[in-house]
């Protein structure tokens, strides 16, 4: 397959000199204990070890599975890595090969990254300028400058990783660049103001807002927000990134610190004292969970018992009921969780507790969340669903106008991303910066001017990501599926999609079910013949570049050969089709010859159109 990866090279420096001053037998518990660490930090956020080097590891961030924040992932795995190496504490343990599979990345990015490897010094990480592009903002990064690189024909920018930045979301990674005026959401704001004045008065409520990626749920989310904070309404917020996961308790914890107020830096002694206070403050009968709470932030006490993980739970279970109903005893609250589809396992069943013991108080659980995520706690007479769609014709336009502007130069680029992105307002900002950066656009937003002609949209890196990993979240016989129907179009018959498809009807029904309830395809007519088509037009685009050459070739030459059987009766209609299918396939003898035949067909049109305009 065709993916976008982040390619991690890490090696140990000068392991000749050091395994020449030791036995061979110490050198290989420190080379085992360098590979376990790495090894670690990889698997911590869902890289793959794709080689091991003699004296250090590749590994592959996207592949075989595709993340939409490969680049953020690689670069939290450097440098949690190079954190343990360092302080080279914990206990040797067999390494694990629980994440390495038969997969290798080839291209020119992996020879990059092992040249670009050659310039750090010990102790360093370098990136090169695309992806410190994808990770800005979320790390903090300097500018090394343009460097020679062997291989390479021109030189190449190259940026150190310092540490993490003050970026946590993409919605923050927007702020950075400026937010577009919040277009086309007006009803869900005033719907969701009407729900907020219920717990105020009286009861809880849980909204669930449910919506495909880059519709705007978390930016709807954060302008409400502000217009409760505005308010004078307490708002504690939880943020899941897409490698916490496989972190437990990570949701909770930071639920917790924003509950208590913690601060990035605060060292243990301070946030034992906060959390101390606070607890004791709001109820004296709760000190007895600080050690509870300070053992779920990390903060242990060394002198404290040790509790198994079923124990915490069912402790910090009935803490947090106790404590929700508590904390909004006086004053309403709004408890925000942004990107409820990445919680981690653990902190979704303690989720349950709280979304129940929200009816008891005055708090609002305000979540939101892509489709395929169907958390246990929605429901009941307290739960409310938001449905939120991709934004209408005129609303899209409206947004383009906020970002392009109105110069003349633009021409009909307005209409043709409005095309192209399908309302979905982050994949619409995404085109436009892309075009600026590219230099295609010149100006400031809102005033560009358009330099260049343009014939197609290149796809944005971040959400040719984003698409490409939720097509890896299916499963095999319903990826298959989408990247045959990706190859026959953007509409398609169910009879079409099983021929090129070979699977039965049970399977390619569980396939398109599967889809459908993804909504990666939607249903257009039902009968006679099942049609269907792609809900977005991007996420045809990925399926499709996603094939390598090869695959694509004999998916088109499949369908080439299908619709001559099954259009046998309308063989000069889709003539032009089947020529195209031909040539994609790089079968250019079959092409020409349906080529011809297209062209035959328009010629005996135009002869009877001729000759019924002739008759008397």
């Amino acid at each position: 397959e065709r993916k976008q990866v982040s390619v991690l090279f890490a090696d140990l420096v000068d392991s000749m000199r050091l395994a020449e001053g030791l036995d061979a037998e110490e050198w290989h518990r420190v080379l085992d204990r360098v590979f376990e660490i790495l090894t670690r930090g990889v698997h911590r956020f869902e890289g793959t070890i794709n080689q091991f080097t003699g004296d250090g590891v590749m590994a592959l961030f996207g592949a075989p599975v595709a993340h939409e924040d490969h680049a953020r992932r690689a670069c939290h795995a450097a440098l949690s890595a190079r954190e343990e190496l360092r302080a080279y504490a914990s206990a040797l343990r067999p390494r694990g090969d629980d994440l390495r599979m038969d997969y290798t990345a080839q291209g020119h990015s992996v020879g990059l990254a092992a040249r670009v490897q050659q310039l750090a010094a010990p102790g360093a990480v370098l990136l090169t300028e695309h992806t410190a592009r994808l990770v800005e903002g979320f790390f903090a990064l300097a500018d090394l400058g343009l460097h020679a690189v062997k291989g390479v024909s021109v030189p190449v920018r190259v940026f150190e990783l310092r540490g993490i930045g003050p970026l946590r979301t993409r919605l923050d990674a927007s702020g950075l660049r400026g937010l577009s005026r919040l277009i086309g959401r007006e009803a869900e704001l005033a719907w969701l103001d009407s729900i907020l004045a219920r717990p105020m008065e009286s009861k809880g409520h849980v909204i669930g807002v449910v919506g495909e990626a880059g519709v705007g749920k978390s930016r709807l989310c954060a302008e409400f927000i502000e217009r409760c904070r505005a308010r004078g309404v307490a708002v504690f917020e939880v943020h899941c990134p897409a490698h916490g996961a496989t972190v437990p308790w990570l949701a909770i914890r930071e639920l917790l610190r924003s509950y208590f107020a913690l601060a990035d830096g605060d060292g243990a002694e301070a946030i034992r004292r906060r959390v101390g206070q606070a607890l004791h403050e709001l109820d004296p009968g709760l000190g007895d969970a600080v050690p509870l709470i300070l053992e779920v932030l990390g903060v242990t006490d060394p002198t404290a018992p040790e509790h198994s993980a079923p124990s915490v739970a069912e402790r910090l279970a009935g803490f947090m009921r106790r404590f929700v109903r508590l904390r909004s005893a006086t004053d309403p609250v709004v408890l925000l969780l942004d990107d409820a589809h990445w919680i981690d396992r653990a902190s979704d069943e303690l989720m349950r507790e709280i979304a129940a013991s929200v009816g008891d108080s005055r708090t609002l659980l305000l979540a939101n969340f892509r489709p395929e995520y169907r958390p246990a706690w929605i429901g009941g007479s307290r739960y409310h669903q938001l449905a939120l769609s991709p934004l209408g014709d005129e609303a899209s336009r409206e947004l383009l106008r906020e970002l392009l502007g109105a110069d003349s130069s633009l021409g009909d680029l307005s209409e043709l991303i409005c095309e192209r992105t399908g309302g979905n307002p982050f994949f619409t900002e995404e085109v436009v910066q892309t075009l600026a950066a590219s230099g295609s656009l010149v100006g400031e937003p809102g005033a560009y001017r358009l330099t260049a002609s343009i014939d197609a949209l290149a796809l944005p890196a971040t959400v040719q990501a984003l698409l490409a990993a939720r097509i890896d979240r299916l499963g095999e016989p319903a990826k298959q599926v989408l990247q045959a129907a990706a190859v026959i179009g953007k509409q398609f018959d169910e009879p079409l999609l099983r021929e090129v498809s070979g699977l039965d009807d049970r399977d390619l029904g569980a396939a398109l079910g599967a889809l459908e309830d993804g909504e990666f395809l939607r249903l257009v007519t039902p009968s006679p013949s099942p049609e269907y088509g792609f809900k977005h037009p991007l996420m045809r685009d990925v399926a499709y570049r996603s094939q390598l050459g090869e695959r694509r070739a004999r998916l088109h030459a499949a369908v080439a050969t299908a619709l001559e059987t099954l259009r046998a009766d309308r063989l000069g209609e889709y003539a032009s089709l089947i020529a195209h299918h031909w040539e994609a396939s790089g079968m250019r003898f079959e092409a020409a010859r349906w080529k011809r035949r297209a062209a035959l067909k328009v010629a005996n049109i135009k002869v009877r159109g001729r000759r019924s305009r002739q008759t008397p």
